[in-house]
Order: structure tokens, then sequence, then C-alpha cells
């Protein structure tokens, strides 16, 4: 279980848009890494906080992108019973 100020840590985040971004676009979403195939774009990397994330999915809206799913990668840490 995650505790609620963890929220604010830095993570890793798995962000699915619909459409083809080239890796070109890295600089404009902080250096994240981004992979195209079969119609949807993977952008992945670490995020330092919640409001970096939000100004990666102001971006996103944007350029008029559709969002399908962001994600939150737990690290092991945060993985303990």
């Amino acid at each position: 279980m995650i505790a609620l100020n963890d929220w604010n840590d830095s993570a890793q985040y798995h962000i699915k848009i619909k459409g083809l971004l080239d890796k070109r676009w890295c600089h404009w979403f902080d250096g994240m890494t981004i992979k195209s195939e079969k119609g949807e774009t993977n952008i992945s990397g670490l995020v330092t906080d919640q409001s970096a994330l939000h100004g990666l999915l102001v971006r996103i809206r944007d350029l008029g992108l559709t969002l399908i799913s962001v994600s939150r990668i737990e690290s092991r840490k945060n993985n303990k019973v």
C-alpha cells in the first residue's frame, strides 16, 4: 500500500496515447522514452512529482492527442507487505 505522501515523490510513469509520435518529441516530454507501434505511442520515464505529471498531460492535451491510459509504475520499495 502506498502512503498518501508518497504520491508527491518521483515515480516512473507509463502514458499511452492514440496516434504515432516519433522520438524527436522526447525533448517536449522532458526526455522521456517514446516508442510508437500499431497506431499508439507509449511515453515512459521518471516524473518528479504530481505537478510535473499534470504538466505532461497538459502537453498531450495541447497537441490534440487522445489519452488512452496513465500508469504509475510501483517501485519495489512500495510493494512491501
